[in-house]
């Protein structure tokens, strides 16, 4: 039989491996080449809002800045039981945890023309909270379009099969 106290720290409860957010709009905008993990620094607060999901990626990105990798405009709610002294910005410049070596990767594809790192999501991991950033190449109108009617002409298929297998 198991005892109530270690029913309350499995591992489903100790934040496993949640999804917090997700970055739809990024997969729509640009062209994802390659996918880097990252830490994020956070403060008590932002981890708790964190937590209750409230957390906006829209028009976030990762920039490199004197060697180190800040995540910029990320919108995480200010925690509602925080008060007005021990809440965080809910905007500010977050630092990213990562290699040495990954960064250097990172600066050198930068470098080239067209190429962006945006967030696709944020999520914890063994109760740390990690980001999968995307180096990223901007998609011109007619590629958002194309995307589109892949995706619709992916529904209608998706549609069509499952009412053959109702029949």
């Amino acid at each position: 039989m198991s005892s109530p106290k270690s029913k309350a720290f499995s591992k489903k409860d100790s934040g496993g491996s949640g999804r917090i957010a997700d970055n739809r709009r990024a997969r729509f905008d640009y062209h994802v080449e390659k996918k880097f993990e990252a830490g994020i620094v956070l403060q008590g607060s932002e981890v708790k809002s964190c937590r209750e999901g409230k957390v906006q990626l829209v028009d976030a990105y990762a920039t490199i800045e004197r060697g180190e990798l800040f995540l910029m405009k990320a919108h995480i709610a200010e925690y509602k039981q925080g008060g007005p002294f021990f809440n965080h910005e809910p905007t500010r410049k977050r630092k990213l945890l990562a290699h040495r070596r990954e960064i250097s990767q990172l600066r050198t594809a930068l470098e080239q023309d067209g190429y962006t790192l945006v967030p696709l999501r944020i999520y914890f991991s063994k109760g740390l909270a990690k980001v999968e950033l995307g180096l990223a190449r901007g998609k011109n109108k007619g590629d958002k379009r194309q995307s589109l009617k892949d995706r619709d002409e992916k529904r209608s298929v998706d549609k069509a099969m499952r009412r053959d297998r109702g029949s």
